[in-house]
Formats: structure tokens, C-alpha cells, sequence
């Protein structure tokens, strides 16, 4: 059997419902089903200053994720997912945050080499951006990874499939992007995403930041995302219309070895918008809309538990240069932490100390110093 040669609904439910879940299953029908999950991330987190002005250390307890999603198989061909979310509830005092819906969409496929999405999705730009957030290496991603416009998800449709036996994946999104009334005019996003498995292939929609030593991956990929006339470079007189474009390259990697599991991957980013950042721009334009950077990442599963769970230590350094007059945001970012695993992904306690060193240090705002935080980050799925 090749590896392509699995079941339609196995291969869907890989897509929606992330191994780490698995809440109960309801039969619908001949051939539909239902299921339930249910997520939280609790985070306790010490940073070296609290404000812009001031510099003593700031505690937070908040809820970063938590999140009911309903998942499910209309037949064979059609499936649907829906997640509804209170995001960073409690973080910095805001209490009560409102649900909204994370994720909503369908899926259709007709086959594995052609795939179907419909909805608000992940966008398929980044590697990083489409790792489980629920199975991820470090305790969260990067702030390279997060596109300008419409952040991790967007409104839209995707063409997608798997082809020699998985090992090559394509992908091509249609959505939104950015369309606010500073927009010079209406425009569609396109994003084209490919990648190519050499080992063991990664057949689904969103990767894991590490496998758990379940697989041998080697898996290199490149993305390309376009918007025309998202800003003006003279807001005020309506003039200058730029483009939108920017690309990535990345890599990842994970072999379980006798003495271990190793994980790494890297990935390297160019976001640009016309320069109109370092122009006139209007005041709503992303800083981030004209920036570029990398990210690398490497990780260590110890291959025997040590009392009830597993260790994993990882590493992670970024580096992000925005490009903007003055390079005040420029930084380098490093991190250190270990997961203890009770439970795969299911269940498991991350702690992890962040160092932010700014290239160029405002003498007047603290939050643009060079400052540290540390993590310790509870995790539950069901």
C-alpha cells in the first residue's frame, strides 16, 4: 500500500483535529461524524518591566488559549471545523474576554491530490503559522512568522494536495488580505505555498513543531504571498499605491535516534510594502509590513521518562530587522526552556526564559530596552 492509499476520513480528520486531541466521537448518518475538543493553555509569566516608564518586574496569570472546537464529517467528500475561542483572558488585567470563532470552515476532498478549504483558516504562508499551536517545540511562535495583514488567519479558499506519494505538497490560497478603508482599492490576497518531504512525508494541512520521535521527517518548503495596492506611501494625498509581497524559505528536521529524539528547523522571512512604512503612510499600516528576519530552532527528547513524563529541552533564536528609519524595533531574541511531558501533548508543563536584546536601545521607553521574560506555560487537550 502506498502511502497515499488511506482512507479519505482518516486523512481529513488528520487535517482538522490535531493528533494532540481526542475529545469524544459521535457516529451522524452512514458516513458522518461528530467530535468534541477541548484546549487551555495556562501561563504564569515574570517580565523585567512592567511599563514604558517603568522598570519594576510585572507578574500575569492569564489564560493564553482557551478554546472549544467541533469538528465533523458530513460523508465521505465534506467535512466542517469550528473552533470558538477566549484568547489571552486575564493577560494584563482584562478579565471576561468575548468568544469569537478562531477557525471556521469546510472541507472538501475529492481525492488526496486535490483538497479543498473554504472559510477563515490558517493562512499558508509560514511553516511556523501552521504548526499546531497545541504541538509545538517552544512554548509559542515567533513574531517573524505573523504576516502583516490578517495575522494567522483569513477569509478565503484554498487549493491543496499531496502528490508522488506524499512527498511533494502544493497549496494556493485566495483571501481577503488586508481591506480596511485605507486600502487604495479592493484587491485579493493569493498565497502559493509548496513543500517536499524526503523521509517520512507530512500529508496534513498544519505541521507540529515536533513529532515526539513518531516520525522521521526531513521537509523543506518556500512560500510566496500577494496583495496589490494595500497602501498608500502618501496617505494624506491619496498617492503612491505599493504592493504587498514577501516570501520564506524553511526547514525542518526530526530523527529519533537511539539516544534521543533530535528536532530542528529554521526558516528565513522578507515582508515588504513599497516602503511606505518610512514614507507617509496611513497610521494603521503594520510595522512589520516592511521587515525581514529568521528564526531557528533545535530540540531534544530524551528517549526514557524521568519519573512520570518525558524532557524535552529546546533552544530558539530570532533575529528581526524591521527596516524602519532609525531601526528602533531591530532584535535578537533568545531562548531557552524544557517541556515535561505527562502525556504527549496532552498534557504537559513548559518552562522557558526569553532574552530580548534591541539593536538600537530607546533611552526613554523601556519596552524598547533590552528586557527578559520568563514562562512557566500549563497545557491540557481533551
Amino acid at each position: 500500500m502506498s502511502r497515499t492509499d488511506l482512507p479519505r476520513l482518516a486523512l481529513l480528520t488528520a487535517l482538522i483535529a490535531p493528533a494532540v486531541q481526542a475529545g469524544p466521537t459521535i457516529p451522524f448518518g452512514e458516513q458522518g461524524s461528530l467530535q468534541f475538543n477541548y484546549a487551555v493553555q495556562a501561563w504564569a509569566q515574570h517580565a523585567s518591566f512592567t511599563s514604558p516608564e517603568h522598570d519594576g518586574g510585572d507578574y500575569d496569570f492569564f489564560l493564553r488559549r482557551n478554546r472549544f472546537t467541533i469538528l465533523g464529517q458530513q460523508s465521505d467528500l465534506v467535512g466542517f471545523y469550528a473552533t470558538v475561542e477566549a484568547a489571552n483572558d486575564g493577560k494584563d488585567g482584562r478579565d471576561e474576554r468575548a468568544l469569537y470563532f478562531r477557525d471556521a470552515y469546510i472541507t472538501v476532498d475529492t481525492s488526496d491530490s486535490l483538497r479543498f478549504i473554504v472559510g477563515n483558516f490558517k493562512n499558508t504562508f509560514s511553516r511556523e503559522n501552521l504548526e499546531g499551536c497545541l504541538e509545538s517545540l517552544t512554548l509559542d511562535r515567533g513574531d517573524i512568522s505573523y504576516t502583516p495583514f490578517a495575522g494567522t488567519r483569513d477569509y478565503g479558499a484554498a487549493v491543496w494536495g499531496n502528490l508522488f506519494d506524499a512527498a511533494l505538497q502544493y497549496r494556493l490560497m485566495v483571501a481577503d488580505g488586508r481591506e480596511d478603508s485605507a486600502t487604495p482599492r479592493s484587491t485579493l490576497r493569493i498565497t502559493g505555498r509548496v513543500h517536499y518531504s524526503l523521509l517520512d512525508p507530512e500529508y496534513d494541512y498544519g505541521y507540529r513543531g515536533t513529532y515526539l520521535g513518531t516520525r522521521k521527517v526531513l521537509t523543506f518548503g518556500a512560500a510566496y504571498d500577494f496583495q496589490a495596492d494595500v497602501a498608500y506611501n502618501d496617505f494624506e494625498n491619496r498617492e503612491g499605491a505599493q504592493d504587498y509581497q514577501a516570501w520564506t524559505i524553511d526547514g525542518f528536521f526530526e530523527y529519533p535516534f537511539a539516544l534521543g529524539t533530535v528536532t530542528a528547523s529554521a526558516a528565513y522571512f522578507d515582508y515588504s510594502t513599497g516602503d511606505a512604512i518610512n514614507r507617509e503612510p496611513d497610521e494603521s499600516l503594520p510595522f512589520n509590513s516592511e521587515s525581514k528576519g529568521y528564526y531557528a530552532k533545535l530540540g531534544y527528547l530524551l528517549p526514557q521518562k524521568l519519573g512520570p513524563g518525558r524532557v524535552q529541552p529546546f533552544l530558539r533564536l530570532d533575529d528581526i530587522a524591521y527596516r524602519l528609519t532609525g531601526g528602533a524595533l531591530d532584535r535578537r531574541i533568545a531562548t531557552a526552556g524544557v517541556n515535561y511531558l505527562f502525556d504527549g501533548q496532552r498534557l504537559k508543563l513548559t518552562l522557558e526564559h526569553m532574552r530580548v536584546d534591541y539593536e538600537n536601545p530607546d533611552p526613554t521607553n523601556l519596552a524598547l530596552q533590552d528586557n527578559s521574560l520568563t514562562t512557566l506555560g500549563f497545557q491540557f487537550a481533551f
